[in-house]
């Protein structure tokens, strides 16, 4: 499989193309025209070439090392050096020069957009545009020239090169000639007459594309695509997965709020149920209650507990019922009055003595359940009158 795809978009819009291997090395020859689709699908990385007549090449001022604020920094420092209005320019950071400068590809804003079009017509999304130049080999002391036919490319530095026409050539390398010049020369022409000091002079090259990609590193220092023009098409498909899992996500919320409305439904169809078995059975067992408002389950449990005797009334009889054999089995105390309200009974009783009194409330405290205790005692001539207190409880 491919692992990057080089293309070279030439001036009047044609194309050529060669893929590479994992270590750089071409595949095959140049073939000119669009790839096909399905080489474009298998690639890993798109690379393309474009005019350098296009892209100027600077050195900027390294102002700050956040990228973000030297973006914006950039096109100011070097407005005075440029024809056109940084408005209508677009400029790409490559790498730095040490601490003090930063690499800086210019190019028109409405060049870029055309080459980014005429790429899409053929069903292209490049990852990196870099201009031809940069692909270009270079030394500290030596520059390299490609020649083909009409046109020469001169690299002599990270940011340093320059194109012309062939005709142009001499009179601009005397005009400003470097130190040693490395030559390639794809023309079938004889070698042409430089006014420099030739290293080595490479003659009848073929195949411009594959002396490119032979040069090009992995990853090239500088790409056109930066800030709004950043190729966006490999997110593409992570952004499809999570718009699929936010669609998923929005379903489900959907289906829970669905099954929540419905669940809710049932439990009170459920519950009206309920209410009218509630109301059945109270019916079946109290008919008297059928024109009585109320919690049908409250209703039957009064009832229910007035029957067992839970009222006032059965418990004063359950209480009497508790102390009458107490105050049966003693013929000295006489009982001359009952109350009866909030559980607690009261006695009213006579006793010749305060030792009868206290026996019985003693006697009456030993039953289980139940506390006794004396609340009043006032002497009579016959005895003492005393009242004792029965509440549930331990004495």
């Amino acid at each position: 499989m491919p692992d990057r795809l080089l293309l070279r978009l030439h001036d009047d819009g044609t194309l050529a193309w060669l893929t590479q291997d994992t270590g750089g090395r071409a595949l095959s020859g140049a073939s000119a025209g669009a790839p096909p689709l399905e080489t474009l699908a298998r690639a890993q990385r798109i690379v393309v070439l474009v005019p350098s007549e296009q892209v100027l090449l600077l050195d900027a001022p390294a102002l700050t090392k956040q990228s973000s604020q030297l973006a914006k920094a950039v096109p100011f420092a070097l407005e005075d050096r440029l024809a056109s209005p940084v408005e209508e320019l677009h400029f790409a950071l490559g790498a730095r020069s040490g601490d003090t400068s930063i690499a800086v590809a210019v190019v028109a804003r409405d060049v870029l957009r055309g080459w980014i079009d005429t790429l899409a017509e053929h069903g292209i999304h490049a990852d990196t545009l870099i201009p031809e130049t940069l692909a270009l080999p270079y030394a500290d002391d030596c520059a390299t020239l490609l020649i083909e036919n009409g046109r020469a490319l001169l690299r002599s530095g990270a940011a340093q090169a320059s194109v012309c026409e062939i005709a142009n050539l001499p009179g601009w390398l005397a005009a400003s000639p470097p130190a040693t010049l490395e030559v390639f020369d794809f023309r079938a022409a004889p070698a042409q007459a430089l006014p420099a000091t030739i290293a080595r002079y490479h003659e009848r090259q073929r195949d411009p594309l594959v002396f490119f990609a032979a040069q090009l590193g992995a990853e090239p220092a500088l790409n056109l695509l930066q800030g709004e023009f950043a190729p966006q098409h490999r997110q593409m498909p992570a952004q499809r997965l999570w718009r699929l899992a936010a669609m998923l996500a929005a379903a489900a919320l959907l289906l829970g709020f669905v099954y929540s409305i419905g669940d809710w439904l049932r439990l009170r169809a459920e519950s009206a149920r309920l209410d009218v078995a509630m109301r059945d059975a109270l019916h079946a067992s109290f008919p008297k209650f059928d024109h009585v408002d109320g919690d049908p389950r409250q209703l039957m449990q009064s009832e229910l507990a007035r029957l067992r005797g839970d009222d006032a009334a059965g418990g004063l009889l359950r209480a009497l019922s508790r102390v009458a054999p107490v105050l049966g089995s003693s013929t000295r105390v006489v009982l001359k009055g009952v109350e009866y309200h909030n559980a607690t009974l009261e006695l009213n009783l006579r006793a010749p003595d305060v030792q009868a009194l206290d026996l019985v409330r003693e006697r009456m405290g030993g039953l289980d359940g139940l506390k006794a205790e004396v609340t009043s005692v006032n002497p009579g001539a016959d005895g003492v009158d005393g009242r004792v207190r029965i509440t549930p409880g331990k004495s």
